[in-house]
């Protein structure tokens, strides 16, 4: 049997996510393994769900980690696993990792079972979410977890499974629990009425919770699957409507959507955007690579097909998720600015 190390638990300071950045490569394949720029935000967001199991020093030796993040979700999507929003009540587990030399020594349950309790001796928390593949289930389960099922959020080529505890019913190696878990809406109008019965503060929090999660169900509705411009035959006659009071304006005649495999989001809805010939921009930056799903912009001043989207970016359908171009200007006037979206006619913004 292998002796148990002499193991230190502490947050992780600035001066060793580097070294918990080595243990997250080490411990997944490159499709799974988040950048160092990932653990450089959570733990600057969210220093106190960085939690770090050291061989003491001098000098101390981290040998495994557990980072996360917060969110007001009662389930974990791509959303709430990317983004921190302070002071909710769920804690999104991204990673539990031990350096390889130190596995199968109970560093990780001693890790995770330390955590979980420093977690709920905070008293501002109600659930701990994580995703897991099917070889692992039997680990968390043992930390208190329960299988919630297959999750929606894609990473790598495996699937994932996703596992929770609830703070209200948690109870270590399988005890009885005496509260029920809480009810979970499946509609924005279910999540409204759960909120109704509380105090005004605390009715904010959970009208706040309970619509991030209605919303975040119907989001996990079969997508539509994109049809990529090139596969027109007619070419841009094909995409191109009339704009409803003003026959001699073309628009998209059809949604626009992201053509990612397994996104399918809505970028524009059928008739908001008009069709125009205008020269063409730099849009990205040289030192990215090229981005495959998109058609190759010819050099300025050629012109090239634009939708027009006007008279603010509000328009589109997805503004939240489109993310800027950063160190691309045109011009010094504020005529127009412009958002990088996956589609293969890109999108140009006028006009704000």
């Amino acid at each position: 049997m292998t002796p148990s190390l002499n193991v230190e638990y502490d947050w992780i300071a600035p001066s060793d996510v580097d070294a918990a950045y080595k243990i997250e490569v080490q411990g997944y394949p490159p499709d799974e393994a988040a950048s160092l720029d990932a653990f450089k935000y959570r733990q600057s967001q969210a220093s106190d769900l960085f939690l770090g199991a050291y061989l003491p020093g001098p000098p101390r030796v981290l040998i495994g980690y557990i980072c996360a993040t917060l969110s007001p979700s009662l389930t974990l999507t791509h959303l709430s696993m990317s983004s921190h929003v302070p002071s909710s009540a769920s804690v999104c587990i991204h990673s539990v990792c031990v350096a390889p030399e130190h596995r199968h020594k109970g560093v990780a349950s001693n890790l995770l079972k330390t955590y979980i309790a420093k977690l709920k001796e905070k008293g501002q928390y109600t659930r701990v979410l994580l995703i897991t593949k099917e070889g692992m289930r039997g680990f968390y389960e043992k930390a208190g977890f329960e299988w919630m099922g297959i999750s929606g959020v894609v990473h790598g080529k495996d699937k994932w499974h996703e596992m929770r505890i609830l703070f209200d019913t948690y109870t270590p190696h399988g005890d009885s629990a005496s509260v029920a878990p809480p009810e979970v809406p499946k509609t924005v109008e279910e999540a409204l009425a759960l909120g109704s019965g509380t105090s005004t503060s605390e009715q904010e929090t959970q009208m706040r919770a309970n619509l991030w999660d209605a919303l975040q169900r119907s989001s996990k509705r079969p997508r539509p699957t994109a049809k990529l411009f090139e596969s027109y035959k007619g070419g841009i006659n094909d995409l191109l409507g009339s704009h409803e009071g003003k026959e001699s304006v073309p628009v998209n005649r059809f949604d626009i959507l992201c053509p990612r495999s397994g996104c399918g989001s809505f970028i524009l809805k059928k008739g908001v955007a008009e069709y125009v010939r205008r020269a063409s921009v730099k849009m990205d930056p040289p030192q990215l690579p090229p981005q495959t799903l998109l058609a190759t912009l010819p050099d300025p001043p050629e012109n090239t097909d634009w939708w027009l989207i006007k008279p603010t970016p509000m328009q589109f359908e997805n503004i939240g998720f489109s993310r800027p171009v950063h160190g691309v200007t045109q011009g010094g006037n504020g005529e127009f600015a412009h958002i990088a979206i996956p589609f293969t006619v890109r999108v140009r913004i006028w006009g704000y």
